[in-house]
């Protein structure tokens, strides 16, 4: 197999991070996930959104950044999260209120400047595939209720539940108009990868296929005897 960087994305309960589990123990790449156990500041927003949007947003884009530039220097490794649906987050909380206008314009430059950095680089610039899952707001909600951080949940906070809907809507939009790399789009509800052993081997030979496509693969995958299993000749 070629060295690749995938990025993944997806709303909240997606499913990112199995499938980053599941793509890094099938192509032997590394995986890198987005900590949320000791993201100190999450609580706080969702305690106070209004109050601790942008240094949240500042939190996580600082992060996600060091990995990408990291992602992009190893050249083989898959990530649950990036950069490049960072603006998404942060114009939801400031278009529901939650960021000034002052905010908005630092961030925009400071990101600005951060994708800037990445084209610059000497060697990768940019991922070689960006997988998007794609889950009703049905699911969303179903997941979000059944990992059971406190915070997260409606009963929590009622008005989480349009924050949710919104959140998922625009991963849509976002994801028609992302043109920094090759993209595919993986159907959560339809493949169920997390619950489902089938539906995890027939998400995996959708992203060989994808990346058989893109030159990343020698062959195309093939099913194996053992059906717990998805090969690709690399």
């Amino acid at each position: 197999m070629e060295e690749v960087v995938i990025v993944l994305a997806g709303t909240i309960g997606a499913g990112k991070s199995s499938l980053t589990k599941m793509i890094a123990a099938e192509l032997g790449t590394e995986a890198f996930y987005e900590s949320v156990e000791d993201n100190e500041v999450l609580p706080l927003f969702y305690s106070d959104p209004k109050k601790y949007a942008f240094l949240l947003q500042i939190y996580f884009l600082n992060r996600r950044f060091a990995t990408i530039k990291k992602a992009l220097q190893h050249k083989n490794n898959v990530l649950d999260r990036s950069i490049y649906e960072d603006s998404l987050l942060f114009h939801l909380n400031a278009d529901l209120g939650r960021a000034s206008e002052i905010e908005v314009r630092v961030y925009d430059e400071l990101l600005d400047n951060m994708l800037e950095e990445l084209e610059n680089f000497p060697s990768k610039k940019r991922p070689d595939l960006m997988i998007h899952i794609k889950v009703s707001f049905e699911t969303m909600l179903r997941r979000i209720e059944k990992r059971g951080r406190s915070y997260e949940q409606i009963t929590y906070d009622p008005s989480l539940y349009d924050y949710y809907q919104e959140l998922n809507r625009r991963y849509d939009e976002w994801f028609k108009e992302f043109d920094i790399c090759p993209k595919l789009e993986i159907d959560g509800d339809q493949f169920d990868f997390i619950e489902e052993e089938e539906a995890a081997k027939q998400v995996m030979v959708q992203i060989k296929e994808k990346l058989a496509e893109l030159g990343n693969l020698e062959e195309e995958p093939q099913y194996t005897s053992d059906k717990n299993q998805v090969r690709g000749i690399f």
